[in-house]
């Protein structure tokens, strides 16, 4: 089983092919800054824990970062078609939005952008995942609400799996600044466990038994 690194498109594209050519599954993870490692160490990001469950558990499969710091639904959607071209992924975790809410950027482009990736996946044969993020009271109950609401109606829509909120149990828990790194943004190494917990039913569901 292989993680495969951004800067090595080669061995990605070896890896995911020869473990779809043997009907194993490759996962795809869309994301950005929040499943990059972003500040942490290689290696302590929930995406390389998910390898490691995956092994544990004898579930053989590829498991394709894709994930990029910084990156918006637009980045994703503009990114898709060739890493679905190069991966042949049989599962698409889609972990995006959070910089479209820092940046301002209208709801109904995310929303739009989400459902066109999710959509795009799933015309390539894959089953996806999507990956929700809520943003913080400051910014106002009304987009709050509407935000977190677009994850649940583009999953709904597509009729894909979800996962309402990747940061439960760290951005809400009593001790939730210690898990932060010191831009209050990005989960810290010791978070990393919690996010990883947040994804894995709802994944673990969509593998092959």
């Amino acid at each position: 089983m292989t993680t495969a690194a951004l800067g090595n498109a080669g061995i990605w594209t070896t890896a995911a092919h020869a473990q779809a050519q043997a009907g194993k599954p490759v996962i795809l993870v869309l994301g950005d800054s929040l499943s990059a490692e972003y500040g942490l160490k290689r290696g302590e990001g929930w995406v390389p824990l998910l390898e490691k469950r995956l092994a544990q558990q004898k579930l053989a499969a590829t498991v394709v970062n894709a994930s990029i710091s910084g990156d918006t639904s637009s980045g994703g959607r503009s990114r898709l078609a060739s890493l679905l071209s190069q991966h042949k992924p049989t599962h698409v975790v889609v972990e995006l939005g959070a910089n479209d809410a820092l940046r301002g950027l209208p709801l109904a482009d995310t929303e739009s952008n989400l459902l066109q990736i999710t959509k795009a996946a799933q015309a390539a044969g894959a089953k996806v995942l999507i990956v929700g993020i809520q943003v913080p009271p400051n910014y106002g109950g009304d987009y709050t609400r509407r935000f977190e609401a677009v994850f649940s109606k583009v999953a709904g829509e597509t009729k894909s799996a979800l996962v309402p909120f990747l940061l439960k149990g760290v951005a809400d828990a009593p001790d939730a600044l210690s898990l932060f790194q010191a831009d209050r943004i990005h989960p810290t190494a010791a978070a990393q466990p919690q996010l990883l917990d947040n994804v894995w039913p709802e994944l673990h569901k969509l593998l092959p038994k």
